[in-house]
């Protein structure tokens, strides 16, 4: 048995080096550890993880490959002092509607992909996690964050609506009131607000002790059936899931309608305003 896991893992690094280290360049970094087939994702673009089209797409072919192989677990994580910043506010201010339709279908893909994954993922959140961070953050089984640190769904603090499927995957998580309250104020929790309302699982002093506890939790399924395992998590899953897949098209018109409303494209323009005075402050 150890040594099927073994050639198993070889594998899964064999493919995703061959995939990733030569066509995706550094936005997505994957090192799986030959024992336990366990895989550490880092999504790596500087500075802060927004994610653009291109980082989601890079994404979403690293979940693909991670599937294709029957990964053991895979854990998610950055190198930079923020998890992710959510989605790119450039994609949505502007937008040619080519690439924007692209970037929310491909947006759409992840959230599938990782939301219903066939293996067990964790998010180690190792900084800030707004917006769509949290929605990532949120796909996991199993959240780790460290102290002083905040994560949220605070869409309506820039003027815009979190989609009904961001909302789904918060109320799944943390319940309908809870959600309703943290939507509608763009609440963003501490860590320890986080670990109160059931929005994490743990509390951790440091990223080293993240990755510890993290690999801890996915060894738990060493002894169980991966098919058992898979069908009970889309059992609980599978309908937020298939509402989204069956709206697909509203969902992407809802987004490029509402990207060109002029109060959205003001609210968005004013925040990046804001980013650039804080940057050259």
């Amino acid at each position: 048995m150890a040594l099927n896991n073994l050639c198993k893992s070889r594998k899964l690094v064999s493919a995703l080096r061959s995939k990733f280290y030569s066509s995706t360049g550094s936005l997505v970094s994957v090192e799986v550890n030959d024992q336990s087939g366990i895989a550490l994702v880092n999504l790596q673009r500087p500075p802060v993880n927004s994610l653009n089209l291109e980082l989601l797409t890079s994404f979403k072919d690293t979940l693909k490959t991670l599937e294709k192989e029957k990964s053991r677990g895979a854990i998610i994580t950055s190198p930079f002092k923020t998890f992710s910043a959510g989605l790119d506010i450039m994609e949505m201010y502007n937008p040619d509607p080519k690439r924007a339709k692209e970037f929310w279908i491909t947006l759409q893909d992840v959230w599938i992909a990782l939301y219903g994954s066939s293996f067990p993922t964790v998010a180690l959140i190792n900084g800030p996690s707004p917006a769509g961070g949290c929605l990532l953050s949120m796909c996991c089984e199993y959240r780790i964050i460290v102290p002083k640190t905040v994560i949220g769904l605070n869409e309506t603090q820039l003027g815009i609506v979190a989609p009904s499927w961001f909302a789904d995957t918060m109320e799944n998580t943390i319940g309908k009131r809870t959600t309703e309250l943290a939507l509608t104020t763009g609440k963003l929790f501490t860590s320890e607000e986080a670990l109160k309302v059931g929005l994490v699982d743990e509390v951790v002093q440091s990223k080293e002790e993240g990755l510890e506890r993290a690999r801890g939790f996915l060894n738990r399924f060493a002894k169980i059936s991966p098919m058992a395992r898979s069908m009970s998590k889309q059992i609980v899953r599978g309908e937020t899931i298939q509402k989204l897949v069956k709206n697909r098209e509203e969902d992407l018109q809802l987004f490029l309608n509402t990207i060109q409303q002029e109060e959205v494209r003001k609210g968005l323009g004013r925040y990046i305003e804001a980013l650039k005075k804080k940057q050259t402050a």
